[in-house]
């Protein structure tokens, strides 16, 4: 079964969060059949720095991918996210 992977850059709502504590509810947030392959750490301004999520999930799952964004921007400690890219895998 083919999978697909979003990449998805996340902000947090502060610089002061513990980023660590944020991933943790990030994955644990997400639909069943998605998971966080890896995260990075990319730095924005003023000590903010954004997550960026690699989301794999199956392809053949009807609304998956909104389901993941809307459960990643319902984790309190996130301000937005944006899609970088959406692939198979």
């Amino acid at each position: 079964m083919a999978r697909v992977l979003a990449v998805i850059k996340i902000f947090p709502n502060d610089a002061n969060i513990d980023l660590n504590a944020l991933k943790v509810k990030i994955q644990s947030s997400l639909p069943t059949g998605s998971t966080v392959e890896k995260f990075d750490e990319e730095p924005v301004a003023f000590g903010l720095v954004a997550l960026v999520a690699y989301v794999v999930m199956p392809q053949d799952a009807a609304g998956q991918m909104d389901q993941v964004e809307q459960a990643i921007q319902s984790v309190e400690q996130v301000s937005q996210i944006e899609v970088v890219r959406v692939g198979r895998i």
